[in-house]
């Protein structure tokens, strides 16, 4: 899976501890989805959605081997 999620937060001028302090992760755990180490839950993806005002399929998509 892969996802813009990185570029949202630069467009927002946000951080990856601000970002998790509004969803109610750790700064890790945001690292970890932009890396692609960790695919977020789908009530985790709809948090990022809502932060972003974007639909989750414009934040994250499937690969071909996914």
């Amino acid at each position: 899976m892969k996802n813009n999620v990185r570029v949202e937060r630069a467009i927002h001028h946000m951080t990856q501890a601000q970002l998790a302090e509004r969803i109610g992760v750790s700064r890790q755990t945001i690292n970890a989805i932009e890396s692609g180490k960790y695919v977020p839950s789908t009530v985790l993806a709809l948090k990022i959605s809502v932060v972003f005002n974007k639909p989750v399929n414009e934040l994250f998509s499937l690969e071909e081997q996914d």
